[in-house]
């Protein structure tokens, strides 16, 4: 029979060597073409942050995972949301066990159909760019709900800024 403290000894021990063996930063080239520079020290796993099951990244409950936005009638990743969009790869890949779901929004201008189309392209460039980030694909899906789902009411170029955008949703955890 193994004695108890054995096994904690062994615990401890390759605890500290994934800390020792993690410390510096390196920068990786990625599919998309980007370099990501990855810290351990910025690392997370997802029980250093309070993320609840089905929690958005509207309501601000999804840690890293922050909402980002498009510019009218785009699906096209901007510099500042692959800034996020980098933070949230970094996190999802050390928290291994979070899925998530992204859903494409749109503003209200344009028709069902048109808008529906649109949001499934944002949200899959999200998607698209985490896997080339080195995300598992099987753990990112994507669904649209056009402009069915305002996060703002208004009918003015603030309110349609705030509804163009893709969101997380924590599936599991």
């Amino acid at each position: 029979m193994t004695h108890p403290l054995k096994g904690l000894t062994l615990v401890l021990t390759l605890a500290l060597s994934l800390v020792v063996s993690s410390c510096g930063s390196s920068n990786k080239k990625t599919a998309a073409g980007d370099d990501v520079s990855v810290s351990s020290t910025d690392d997370m796993d997802s029980s250093d942050v309070d993320l609840e099951l089905n929690a958005d990244s509207d309501s601000g409950k999804t840690g890293p995972l922050k909402t980002i936005y498009f510019g009218y009638n785009s699906a096209s990743l901007s510099s500042d949301t692959k800034d996020k969009l980098r933070a949230a790869a970094t996190f999802l890949k050390t928290a291994t066990s979070v899925d998530v779901q992204v859903e494409g929004h749109c503003d209200e201008r344009g028709g069902v159909q048109y808008n529906l189309a649109l949001g499934e392209r944002r949200a899959k460039a999200v998607r698209n760019y985490l896997v080339a980030l080195g995300v598992s694909g099987s753990r990112v899906s994507t669904i649209s709900f056009g402009k069915e789902r305002p996060v703002s009411f208004g009918h003015d170029e603030s309110a349609w800024g705030q509804n163009r955008r893709g969101n997380f949703v924590i599936t599991a955890k």
